[in-house]
C-alpha cells in the first residue's frame, strides 16, 4: 500500500465515522518525524477511541500496525504513528487547546475535500 492510499484510506475511515473537522498536513518538509499529519476531533471521549480504533482496524486489515499508540487517561488525545503519517484524534476541548494546526502552520495543507462525503 502507497502512502497516499493509506492517507486516502485513513481520511475516508474518520469521514465514514463521523469525525469532525479533518485535516491533512504535509510536514515532510519540516521534520523527520513524518511525512503527514492527519488530524480529527471526536463529539464525546467515546468517539474519540472509537475514531481511533477504526482506523487501527481498517489499516489492520492492510497489513499495517501502527508502531506506536498513544492516549491520554481520558482517551481526549489518541495518537497512531505509522511512521509516514501521524494521526492525531483529538476531543473537540483539547483540540482548541492545543491548536496543534497552528504549531504546524508551516506544513503544507493537503486538498481532502474529494474523499469526503457531503451530507
Amino acid at each position: 500500500m502507497t502512502e497516499q492510499e493509506k492517507l486516502e484510506l485513513i481520511v475516508k475511515t474518520l469521514d465514514d465515522r463521523r469525525g469532525e473537522d479533518i485535516q491533512a498536513l504535509e510536514i515532510s518538509d519540516l521534520t523527520i518525524l513524518a511525512d503527514y499529519f492527519v488530524i480529527v476531533n471526536g463529539t464525546s471521549n467515546t468517539h474519540v477511541r472509537t475514531l481511533a480504533d477504526e482506523v487501527e482496524f481498517q489499516l489492520s486489515q492492510k497489513g499495517i500496525e501502527p508502531q506506536r499508540r498513544e492516549a491520554d487517561t481520558g482517551n481526549t488525545w489518541i495518537i497512531l504513528d505509522y511512521a509516514d503519517i501521524i494521526v492525531h484524534v483529538f476531543y473537540k476541548d483539547t483540540r482548541d487547546f492545543y491548536k496543534l494546526e497552528s504549531l504546524w502552520a508551516d506544513g503544507q495543507p493537503v486538498d481532502i475535500s474529494g474523499l469526503l462525503v457531503k451530507e
